[in-house]
């Protein structure tokens, strides 16, 4: 099974564990971290972004920044990228096996011949809409990303609309931060677009961003619910 996390936020942590540390020790254990920075007028700031970058990079993920209408379509992006990319490899050592001759030592696409690599992009495809996966949103709940919260349950809805299309199974799970423990969950390991329109609803705003906690959290959460399937934890 795939796991990926996906920090939504319009700004730089201020309290806490360092995040670029929990987002490696995410990807330790076997977590991958994506940072979507979310801007309106103004931006996220250069440290914001430097941060953004050093998160995702630690985490094995993707960094992007973007305007809220982007937003959905951006969460849903990187989700597909990072699952291709991680069976790529994968992919190509067991071409021998599903009969197909396997280009010895090639990894990368862009070197098979253009009949070998339209093959392999369709087995590619195939296997990354079937393999298991599991997506965590962990939204930045502080003050300024009130007007933002529009966008994300677009982006929640349709993101697990999404995985409910695909071959294999797919979930989504949200958390919001700050909260005691780091993180609070509003939806458990769900496909159920519908539980977009129940998110923070009554949400308290804080002013503080303890990123490295809250990533902590969800990790925490991933190895707690490991093996469990297609069960609600709207709470």
């Amino acid at each position: 099974m795939v796991h990926q996390l996906v920090l939504i936020t319009d700004g730089r942590s201020n309290a806490g564990t360092d995040p670029v540390a929990a987002a490696a020790y995410a990807r330790a254990e076997g977590i991958v971290v994506h940072v979507v920075g979310v801007v309106d007028d103004g931006a996220v700031g250069e440290r914001g972004a430097a941060e953004a970058e050093e998160i995702a990079r630690a985490g094995g993920g993707l960094c992007r920044i973007v305007r809220p209408r982007v937003l959905s379509a951006t969460v849903q992006q990187v989700t597909r990228q990072t699952v291709i990319r991680q069976l790529i490899d994968p992919t190509v050592r067991s071409a021998a096996r599903e009969g197909m001759p396997e280009p010895a030592g090639v990894r990368d696409l862009t070197l098979l011949p253009p009949s070998e690599r339209a093959v392999m992009v369709s087995r590619i495809e195939a296997w990354a809409d079937a393999v298991p996966l599991r997506v965590a949103l962990l939204v930045d709940a502080s003050g300024s990303m009130k007007p933002k919260f529009a966008a994300v349950r677009e982006a929640v809805f349709d993101l697990a609309l999404g995985l409910r299309s695909r071959r294999g199974l797919g979930e989504i799970a949200v958390f919001h931060y700050p909260a005691p423990g780091g993180a609070a969950l509003d939806v458990g390991w769900t496909n159920d677009p519908s539980v977009a329109g129940r998110l923070f609803e009554r949400l308290e705003m804080r002013g503080m961003t303890p990123t490295g906690p809250a990533i902590l959290r969800v990790v925490d959460f991933f190895a707690e619910t490991d093996g469990e399937s297609l069960r609600d934890y709207v709470v």
